[in-house]
């Protein structure tokens, strides 16, 4: 852990760093998105491991959604940071010939990066990528719920990473209080709606500009055109993996009345296909991060408001297991309801028409996703054009996180501000105008005084 009289000078270190332009030149940009890729490649199953220790992904879950993720976002940079710091030239108006005029992209600074548990490697490095390629210098800050995970980053970030475009600090509430305290370029925030209000007010105190990306209950709406199957296979895939602790899982289902039990039994058939007869002794099913967390998610279920426990409803606290659940029945009101889940619990909700569910979507706060299942062009898009989500895949559900060119964040509280690919290199840089002109002609018609004459050629030409 970081102490906290060492934070300040941790800041100060990237901060001289970027004076220093240690990160300025592209092929120094290049030189640290290289490590970062080395890093990877040669600490998987260090990075494995924790992740197993932390949350109990298994090994190909641990590279296909953190550590070959975020590969994937490195190459993409890597292939594309030279054209994306090309300046761009701006056609001038007549009156401003002649010269010329360009948009520079300009690196922000200093920025602060604190990252969340559930995937703790992506979601710390992968905004640390578009923040070097901008040419910043970052201070990274990895969640302290995923202990190993922490570890294992702030032990191998300063071996692969130049010091002074790269520092860590760990800890919990009071190392992160600390960050807060200085002024930083840009803060990115990946977590909860109620600390990055915290995050934003204390940026607010040094006018910084934030990026947060945030969560909510994001929903499925399958429509009375969908392939039943295939729908509750992919929501399935969706809401368990890492055992529900993903931002963008589906949080809740609306099926349409007439095919509500096919779909909770193709759940079910989904969820002994993905994980056997009993989900505790598969390798690939995950395990929930600590014991606060399992303890609030078994109090939602204790709380009721739902008819029946559909699928799983097992738990062991020992070993932070909570079975895949699928709950229908349930109330609008319910505790599951309530606020995001975060965790392996799904509820089913039916509707009559289209129109309900999509007012049912629209009377909750916007969400960070919405997946929409069908084959009916114009129930797809009824639901697409009438609600408000960060992202949305359609017959699918995660997908459009790992569209390079597609921006990944939120819309009203589940977030402000996009990154992934050219959008993430966009979040860190400032675009500067930059004006040039020549110091001939220089028309004396443009200066004071303004006869009648010169104010009717300078009503035309304005």
């Amino acid at each position: 852990m970081t102490s906290i009289e060492d934070i300040a000078a941790a800041i100060d270190r990237v901060r001289d760093g970027y004076r220093d332009g240690v990160v300025r030149a592209v092929v120094d940009r290049e030189t640290q998105l290289r490590q970062l890729k080395r890093l990877l490649v040669e600490q998987e199953a260090v990075l494995s491991q924790a992740l197993h220790d932390d949350l109990g992904k298994s090994p190909i879950e641990a590279y296909s959604t953190e550590i070959g993720f975020t590969l994937n976002e490195l190459d993409h940079a890597l292939n594309h940071v030279r054209s994306w710091t090309q300046p761009q030239k701006v056609r001038l108006p007549i009156h401003l010939r002649p010269g010329s005029a360009r948009v520079v992209q300009e690196p922000l600074g200093t920025v602060l990066i604190i990252a969340p548990w559930n995937y703790p490697v992506q979601l710390l490095l992968g905004p640390l990528i578009p923040a070097l390629a901008a040419g910043n210098t970052a201070v990274v800050k990895p969640s302290e719920v995923a202990p190993a995970t922490a570890a294992a980053l702030a032990d191998l970030i300063p071996r692969y990473l130049d010091e002074r475009a790269v520092q860590v600090v760990t800890g919990g509430v009071d190392e992160t209080t600390e960050l807060l305290a200085h002024q930083f370029d840009h803060i990115f925030y990946t977590g909860n709606g109620t600390v990055g209000r915290v995050v934003m007010e204390a940026a607010s105190r040094h006018l910084t500009p934030v990026t947060l990306e945030l969560g909510g209950k994001s929903p499925a709406i399958v429509t009375d055109s969908a392939d039943v199957v295939v729908s509750a296979r992919r929501v399935a895939w969706g809401k368990f993996v890492n055992a529900g602790q993903t931002c963008v899982a589906p949080d809740y289902v609306l099926v349409p009345e007439a095919i509500h039990d096919q779909f909770v039994a193709e759940l079910a058939t989904a969820v002994k296909t993905f994980f056997g007869d009993d989900p505790a002794t598969s390798q690939d099913y995950g395990r929930i991060v600590n014991a606060r967390h399992h303890a609030r998610l078994t109090g939602l279920l204790d709380r009721g408001g739902y008819d029946t426990v559909a699928v799983g409803g097992e738990r062991d606290a020992d070993s932070r297991y909570i079975a895949p659940t699928v709950l229908t029945g349930v109330k609008p009101d319910a505790a599951v309801m309530e606020d995001e889940i975060f965790g392996p619990i799904l509820p089913v909700l039916s509707y009559e028409q289209l129109d309900d569910a999509i007012a049912f979507v629209n009377e909750r706060p916007k969400p960070l996703a919405l997946y929409v299942f069908g084959s009916r062009a114009t129930a797809i898009d009824r639901v697409v054009e009438h609600t408000s989500a960060g992202g949305v895949t359609v017959n699918h559900t995660l997908l459009h996180v790992s569209v390079h060119d597609l921006p990944f964040g939120g819309v009203g509280a589940s977030g402000m501000g996009a990154y992934h690919g050219e959008a993430g290199f966009h979040v860190f840089s400032h675009a500067k105008p930059i004006l040039h002109r020549s110091t001939k002609p220089d028309a004396s018609i443009a200066y004071p005084p303004y006869t009648a004459f010169k104010q009717k050629v300078l009503r035309r030409i304005l």
